[in-house]
């Protein structure tokens, strides 16, 4: 049998030769961490539904950060877990100068100052009915949610933010967040919106993190559809129009071809979410002994990269890091 003269094993004889034709690549400055934040002092609590993931109060969260910036981490995604009595149906604890969000973002920017901190905007963490909006009836009322996290995220500027993560789905936020900062004198504070935010099965442990599970209904009237893609484009088409400066696809992993699409046809900063599902179907695997750690968590992670993700917020941000030095 004859050859061509081209081979491709050639080009995988080794590990020298495999990195440096590698095509895509993965660094500490492509990850954006998830924190989540407690009441209290010196509490450290693991996640059951997310082994090896922890809510920690404000001054361990800081601790965790200084290590976490050491690292190469450069931006996070910063949640809280409000205690019940202070969630209603309007939200007001979101806005709260003294809350625990405005708490722990004024902490972390006076420790870190260049640290970039994301902050979610959203009621579901502050809601008596785990929902993203104002109920009234059994609806979730846009409008009036929408007041509501313009105030939320002006709060969260005044607190030292830099950027709002909107993950709401509400339609207008963007525009209308926007318009708020501005109007406050927060030009420079950006905007990462949950664009293509679909109705997912894989957001159960997370809920489970800050105990925002909906009380009633679910929530598919205001997230989207997961066998739709070209409203992802047009949602996504919106919120860059209303002043957004980063999309977000989420989840990640089973919408590659949603963030693609996204890349291909906008090119602009896309962020993509690897989930609490995510996170936590792939450390049960690893924890089973069904999977080398190293290799999935690095394999899981450069799919998002390779489908055009230019920040992807990971659970495995720093066992990444950790285990893949070098590779």
């Amino acid at each position: 049998m004859e050859f061509p003269f081209h081979r491709s094993r050639r080009l995988r004889t080794n590990t020298s030769i495999r990195a440096i034709i590698e095509e895509t690549s993965l660094s500490a400055a492509d990850f954006i961490m998830p924190v989540f934040v407690i009441e209290g002092e010196g509490k450290v609590e693991e996640i059951n539904s997310m082994p090896g993931y922890y809510r920690r109060s404000i001054d361990k969260t800081v601790e965790e950060l200084k290590m976490a910036m050491d690292k190469g981490i450069r931006a996070i995604l910063l949640f809280v877990k409000v205690a019940d009595d202070l969630k209603d149906n309007s939200g007001k604890e979101s806005y709260n100068p003294d809350g625990l969000m405005q708490k722990a973002v004024f902490a972390i920017k006076k420790s870190m100052p260049t640290l970039i901190i994301m902050t979610d905007v959203a009621l579901d963490p502050y809601s008596s009915y785990g929902h993203d909006g104002i109920v009234k009836g059994t609806k979730i009322v846009n409008d009036p949610t929408v007041e509501a996290l313009v105030k939320m995220s002006i709060s969260h500027a005044q607190a030292g933010a830099d950027f709002v993560a909107p993950s709401d789905m509400m339609d207008g936020r963007i525009v209308a967040i926007r318009k708020g900062l501005e109007a406050h004198s927060f030009p420079e504070v950006g905007i990462m919106s949950y664009s293509a935010k679909y109705s997912s099965c894989y957001y159960g442990p997370f809920r489970d993190a800050l105990d925002s599970a909906p009380g009633f209904g679910d929530k598919r009237t205001y997230q989207m559809n997961p066998a739709n893609v070209e409203e992802a484009m047009r949602e996504i088409q919106l919120d860059i129009n209303e002043g957004a400066d980063i999309v977000m696809v989420k989840p990640a992993m089973t919408y590659l071809d949603v963030i693609y699409r996204a890349k291909e046809k906008y090119n602009f900063p896309i962020s993509a979410y690897q989930v609490s599902g995510e996170y936590a179907m792939i450390q049960l695997g690893i924890q089973s002994g069904l999977f080398s750690k190293k290799e999935i968590i690095w394999e899981s992670l450069i799919a998002i990269k390779r489908a055009g993700a230019d920040l992807i917020a990971s659970y495995f941000a720093l066992d990444f890091i950790d285990i893949n030095k070098g590779r």
